[in-house]
């Protein structure tokens, strides 16, 4: 291990210590958690009054309500710069293009004679979609999210967001809003937000399912929630990207890829992972040669204080950490990087070959950017049509289904001891052998 004034360096770890090397920042969240847990009691007890003081208090902005009605489009897009607004437009085609090919039939079976199944898919029907601002406007989470919610049909779109210190709200967030006929966005940010949207106000109608990511607060805020029945999209913490890389890759384009993470904030993570010493140097410089021009370079300084580069023996080892790792974003920018991505057995979104820079994902390709960080890819999908539907089956047997079937069921529910169970089907059962055989 060699420790730099840029990251810690590893040269051939061994594996019995990847979990050690792997561990994401940790911050103690005992403070944070009792604040959050206040400002959710706050808000549960005092509904817009908690918000608005919350929103003073935090934001500096005394707001005379919540609401900021969103203009129609045309009005929206006359605020915008005109290559910012077809930006938007090209990133919202493929977003919908890349989610309405997720759409599936919905199956219909007959497992045996008469025993016919089937699925329906279904819209959540009000769904809330929370937009960090903070220190970025991420107008571009709400293409990720109110696109697909509106493919999967959901009624309705409860939207969220911090204002800016006018009180205002960033223009091209209200131009994606008026795309996604969302009539209004609630302007107030951080667990308060979260609470608003799991409760209800008198102003932000509760909703059934909430969406988006956020700074510790807002997380912490999602995972206390959920703990009281509220539907979350997914634990997600701060950004993260793991990238795999060797001498076909040039080091200037590595060393960005690097940084797009960084940037988001001091508690971000990056991964450097490749069998090349020489190729990681060059790397290192480039990183340090972007990094002083970059605008964000204290925030992303911040994050690589944290963040790793591993030295491995080769391209199996490579895999096998970055699997342990279980990254949020993964870029393969090396030699046969199609091939290794069918290796790739843990991650959110992976990023093949040296010209699919991260970016490109975070905004425009059509892939969603709101994917599962801090190792929860090992279990946890990101966000996509499915996440704003439910999932209803359905059975019907005809008599005849139920004389085929029925003699297995008695014996699957006496083996188990639940003789109603077994006596909702004997009884058909008699009936129905009763009518044969009058």
């Amino acid at each position: 291990m060699i420790c730099k004034n840029m990251w810690t360096f590893i040269r051939h770890p061994d594996p019995s210590q990847w979990h050690q090397w792997l561990q994401r920042p940790h911050a103690d969240e005992t403070v944070i958690r009792q604040r959050v847990a206040d400002i959710v009691e706050q808000v549960r007890e005092h509904g817009d009054k908690a918000l608005c003081d919350l929103t003073e208090a935090i934001d500096g902005i005394r707001l005379a309500q919540l609401a900021y009605p969103v203009p129609n489009t045309d009005v929206a897009a006359q605020a915008l710069p005109s290559d910012l607004r077809e930006a938007i437009d090209l990133a919202m085609a493929n977003i919908r293009r890349f989610h309405q090919a997720q759409l599936c039939t919905e199956p219909h079976v007959e497992t045996m004679p008469g025993v016919r199944c089937w699925q329906r898919a279904l819209p959540i029907e009000r769904v809330g979609l929370y937009i960090p601002g903070g220190s970025a406007p991420l107008f571009s989470t709400l293409m990720m999210l109110a696109v697909p919610a509106r493919i999967a049909g959901c009624r309705e779109l409860v939207v969220c967001s911090p204002p800016m210190k006018n009180g205002e709200l960033h223009p091209a967030l209200l131009y994606v809003a008026s795309l996604c006929d969302i009539s209004n966005i609630y302007r107030v940010g951080g667990a308060q937000a979260i609470a608003a949207m799991a409760f209800g106000t008198a102003s932000i109608p509760r909703v059934d399912k909430i969406f988006g990511p956020g700074n510790r607060y807002v997380t912490l805020a999602k995972q206390l929630l959920q703990r009281e029945g509220v539907a979350i999209d997914m634990p997600a913490g701060p950004s993260e990207v793991a990238l795999v890389g060797d001498r076909s890759c040039p080091p200037a384009f590595a060393a960005a890829d690097l940084l797009s993470q960084a940037e988001h904030g001091p508690d971000s993570q990056v991964i450097l992972v490749s069998t090349d010493e020489t190729w990681m140097t060059e790397v290192e410089a480039c990183l340090q040669k972007q990094l002083a021009a970059l605008p964000r370079q204290e925030i992303a300084r911040q994050a690589l204080s944290h963040s790793k580069a591993f030295l491995v023996q080769d391209t199996s080892q490579a895999m096998a950490l970055i699997n342990a790792y279980a990254p949020e974003h993964l870029i393969l920018a090396c030699s046969h990087a199609r091939m290794l991505a069918e290796q790739v057995q843990h991650a959110g979104s992976v990023f093949i070959g040296c010209y699919t820079p991260e970016s490109v994902g975070d905004y425009a390709s059509g892939t969603n950017h709101t994917l599962p960080t801090s190792g929860y890819a090992r279990a946890w999908s990101g966000v996509h049509v499915d996440s704003f539907l439910k999932k209803i089956s359905f059975q019907e047997l005809s008599p005849q289904g139920l004389q085929a079937i029925g003699p297995a069921v008695e014996i699957l529910a006496t083996a188990e001891g639940l003789w109603a169970h077994k006596q909702a089907v004997s009884i058909r059962l008699h009936h129905l052998q009763t009518q044969q055989n009058p």
